[in-house]
């Protein structure tokens, strides 16, 4: 029996891009919107969040934005997070605070997943191993190694695991070296299995299209884990959430319901 009670998809910005930053040699000159998303699963022993967006102050003081997304070496531009869209406002229209959430499973740490960990110095933060060494290198220019400065109380882990009952973090890596993937069995219905960025868009699960970073650019590292999803859901009878899929999302937000 599962112990999620609930679950929340939380809008925490939008971030518009070229199409070919996720599907890997296709949609070049094509702009998209993408959804910036947390996840947060309540269970009967407490409440997780699958990421947590971006750092709010890097996107809003002028000068930490010039440093980290108005430069040569960044090409992907800054997101928009209006006030509302911070993860402790989004928290706090649901009734809790920061300090409800009792632990984050990041699952990877670019900065629109990972750059909300200094609102959550509290909570254990779960991560696969070789996503933190990808991050201290950095593999890439999406690492933001300054959001990490506060200290983190990392958990560190190899493989599939599970965080508890109806709970499974599924290793995934291929966009990036640690990347993880997250299934929920939910109370009612069918269970949720969250892509993360192994599948931006649901073109990529469709069609089987890898994103478009790719960590050492291993295509087929990242094919093998959009196969493995899809396996998983079929056994299952999971659906699966692609991350950055605008039109996805909308059909599927139910903020501040919630899905039971």
């Amino acid at each position: 029996m599962t112990s999620v009670t609930r679950f929340w998809p939380l809008l925490c910005g939008t971030h518009r891009y070229d199409k070919s930053l996720s599907t890997r040699g296709m949609g070049e000159g094509v702009i998209i919107e993408a959804p910036i998303l947390a996840y947060l699963i309540e269970t009967r022993n407490g409440r997780i969040l699958y990421d947590v967006g971006c750092d709010y102050s890097k996107v809003h003081d002028p000068q930490l934005r010039a440093q980290w997304y108005e430069n040569p070496a960044f090409a992907f531009g800054a997101p928009e997070v209006t006030e509302e869209q911070r993860l402790p406002s989004r928290l706090a229209q649901l009734g809790l605070d920061v300090r409800d959430v009792d632990c984050v499973v990041c699952g990877h740490l670019h900065f629109d997943h990972a750059g909300g960990l200094n609102d959550m110095a509290h909570a254990d933060v779960h991560v696969h191993q070789r996503e933190l060494a990808a991050m201290c290198e950095p593999a890439d220019e999406a690492y933001f190694q300054d959001d990490f400065i506060h200290g983190v109380r990392w958990c560190v882990h190899c493989n599939d695991y599970a965080l508890g009952s109806g709970i499974q973090a599924i290793e995934t890596p291929g966009h990036t070296a640690g990347h993880m993937s997250m299934l929920i069995e939910l109370p009612k219905g069918r269970p949720v299995l969250l892509c993360g960025d192994a599948a931006d868009l649901q073109e990529n699960l469709d069609a089987e299209i890898a994103p478009g970073l790719c960590w050492r650019d291993n295509e087929a590292l990242a094919l093998s884990s959009i196969r493995k999803l899809k396996q998983i859901a079929s056994d299952s009878g999971a659906e699966l959430w692609p991350n950055h899929d605008m039109a996805f999302f909308r059909h599927h937000d139910t903020f501040p319901s919630g899905i039971e």
